[in-house]
């Protein structure tokens, strides 16, 4: 796979900001264009968890979340791939059942029908059946689901360490290099 040139990032309203943030950081460092689109209740979470965030210093394109005529709400605008971080289940579900009524919702949609790469961050715990029949839903039309998992094998020893080694494994799902998330080589055999 070949890293993305271009990458829209939709930021829903579970808890992660920071997650976002990071995401929207390390594209940049690696030169990717990068176009996010932040709905109402992620902004509300983002004034809760990281008061200072500001989506736009990160990106080259902010998108309004009801501007379903934006360039990213069609199939004919190139773009590599598309990440949802983090992913609320209401987020999740509209995807999976293509009910493209705000712009995060639709350009996700495009991200499918157009065959490219969109990853979801799934955050939300505990889960019950409705939430994974449509986490099965979203896989089943393309979608990767990535919920933002702790790898403690990683040995972090900090937030920060569980952040960027989430958001860098999540960004090798779409070909993007970065650091944070080192290749697993094997434990020693005793």
């Amino acid at each position: 796979m070949s890293a993305p040139r271009r990458v829209i990032v939709g930021v829903s309203g579970a808890t992660g900001t920071a997650l976002a943030v990071r995401t929207l950081r390390l594209l940049g460092a690696a030169g990717i264009e990068r176009h996010v689109v932040v709905s109402p209740a992620a902004r509300r979470t983002a004034a809760h968890e990281m008061p200072d965030a500001e989506f736009g210093e990160h990106a080259e394109a902010v998108h309004n979340f009801r501007d379903i005529g934006a360039s990213i709400a069609s199939g004919s605008y190139p773009v590599d791939a598309m990440v949802v971080i983090p992913c609320s289940v209401r987020t999740l579900g509209a995807i999976a059942a293509g009910i493209a009524d705000n712009l995060l919702v639709r350009a996700a949609d495009v991200t499918l029908k157009e065959r490219r790469p969109l990853v979801l961050c799934v955050r939300e715990t505990p889960l019950h059946l409705g939430h994974l029949r449509a986490m099965v839903t979203a896989t089943e039309i393309g979608a990767i689901i990535a919920p933002p998992m702790p790898a403690f094998y990683a040995a972090p020893e900090s937030i920060d360490d569980v952040v960027d080694h989430t958001v860098a494994r999540t960004l090798s799902l779409i070909g993007v290099e970065a650091p944070g998330a080192p290749p697993w080589q094997g434990t020693r055999s005793s």
